[in-house]
């Protein structure tokens, strides 16, 4: 399970890596490219989420439980910030790469409270990603936050709501998954 775990993290990286290292053959594809890419980023997850629930659980070390509650509590800007580029916020012309540094967050906070063997190899490689993939993109495109138009105060509210309601499901789906997020 491990093997299909590796594999899905590689297959994420390599098609996120793929306009960045190779932007003129990425390019070349245009819009028809987006179809695959995405099937392949699917597939990427199914076999991530297949290898980590199947693995065998390598103790490495376990933090406290205040470790839940900080995690319960930084998963909130972590959504927010993966949804900040989507939305009208006033915090979206600020941020160079909010979905980035959303996910490197969501990576952070696994990490305080998975501390198997397998997730801080599936958590640590895509926190590792999220870094190289800000770094990319500021190599390609320079190091400046770009340019957007101000949002609004409803855009903001917009926002918190959407983070409430995708962190309730997210939630719920770890319960779903019998790893309650708000129990010890």
């Amino acid at each position: 399970m491990l093997f299909l775990m590796i594999l899905g993290m590689a297959i994420w990286i390599a098609a996120h890596f793929f306009k960045r290292l190779a932007p003129d053959a990425r390019a070349s594809m245009g819009d028809k490219a987006k179809g695959p890419v995405a099937l392949l980023l699917l597939v990427s997850v199914v076999l991530m989420v297949i290898g980590y629930r199947g693995a065998e659980f390598v103790p490495v070390y376990q933090l406290d439980a205040p470790a839940r509650y900080i995690n319960n509590l930084l998963m909130l800007p972590a959504i927010a910030l993966m949804g900040l580029g989507a939305s009208q916020s006033r915090l979206w012309p600020t941020m160079r790469h909010p979905m980035l540094t959303g996910f490197f967050l969501w990576v952070f906070v696994h990490l305080l409270v998975n501390g198997d063997r397998d997730s801080i190899i599936l958590f640590g490689g895509l926190g590792i990603w999220a870094v190289v993939e800000m770094w990319l993109i500021n190599r390609g495109e320079g190091n400046f936050t770009p340019n957007r138009k101000p949002g609004s105060l409803q855009g903001d509210i917009r926002l918190a709501v959407i983070t409430v309601v995708i962190y309730a499901i997210i939630a719920g789906i770890h319960i779903w998954l019998g790893k309650n997020p708000f129990t010890a």
